[in-house]
């Protein structure tokens, strides 16, 4: 399913929605079709419209300021690129540096994406006790970047066309 990008009338990233969404933005007249799939087009009775790509609302909504990116599993493999933090190889769990039984948090600088036998092998332990080195160090996403996060993107999954776009002023 294509995930098409909504901007604020501002050209602010706001959200991704599906495509039968911006489709229905569009018809409604409540968005315009910024960028469109080359050679692709929603065809219906009377009607012909480019495969939305990138929609920008008409009118500005105002949105609350957020502060912080929302901790999560799937956040944490996103911010990672599900690659292991000790060895570099497919990450499919998340670790946490100091374990939550000596007091460790769920909280983006101390959780890693981790493979099994890294992760296994680690157990109940700092990496330092386990005698393993961290490849990367854990950061927290901005809120921009939680755009990203809620992409769902999958392992091996290619970025969308429109994250290469140039920045608009």
């Amino acid at each position: 399913m294509r995930e098409t990008l909504v901007l604020n009338a501002s050209f602010e990233p706001l959200s991704t929605v599906s495509l039968r969404r911006a489709v229905v933005l569009v018809l409604h007249d409540k968005a315009v079709v910024e960028q469109a799939h080359p050679g692709l087009r929603v065809r219906a009775a009377g009607l012909e419209l480019p495969v939305p790509q990138v929609v920008r609302l008409r009118r500005y909504v105002r949105v609350p300021f957020r502060q912080r990116a929302s901790w999560s599993r799937r956040g944490v493999l996103v911010r990672d690129r599900h690659r292991c933090a000790y060895c570099g190889r497919r990450g499919t769990t998340v670790d946490h540096v100091v374990p939550r039984s000596h007091g460790g948090q769920d909280t983006w600088l101390n959780t890693v994406a981790a493979c099994a036998e890294d992760n296994h092998r680690k157990a109940d332990r700092t990496p330092a006790q386990a005698g393993m080195r961290l490849l990367t160090q854990p950061f927290e996403p901005t809120p921009a970047d939680a755009l990203l996060l809620a992409l769902n993107l999958r392992h091996g999954d290619a970025l969308p066309e429109w994250l290469a776009l140039p920045a608009t002023a």
